[in-house]
């Protein structure tokens, strides 16, 4: 996934996550989803203009992601 710079811990919804920016991909952020039934599955978003995404803006991401996932398994639907 590329170098990667700053990375976050988060907990949304009861689910863990680890977030990371891309070094000299600024808006670029890869998220794991730790607790999450498939290791090392993910996803990443991207910011138009490539500014930064806040605390707020990150779970949001986050719990879109989780909206979207198949119970059954595990990834998007």
């Amino acid at each position: 996934m590329g170098e990667r710079t700053r990375r976050w811990h988060l907990v949304v919804d009861g689910e863990g996550f680890e977030v990371h920016e891309r070094l000299g991909e600024p808006g670029t952020y890869d998220f794991t989803w730790l607790t999450g039934p498939n290791p090392e599955y993910g996803f990443t978003t991207r910011v138009h203009g490539g500014g930064p995404l806040s605390p707020a803006r990150l779970r949001r991401e986050a719990r879109d992601f989780l909206d979207q996932v198949d119970s059954g398994t595990g990834h998007i639907g």
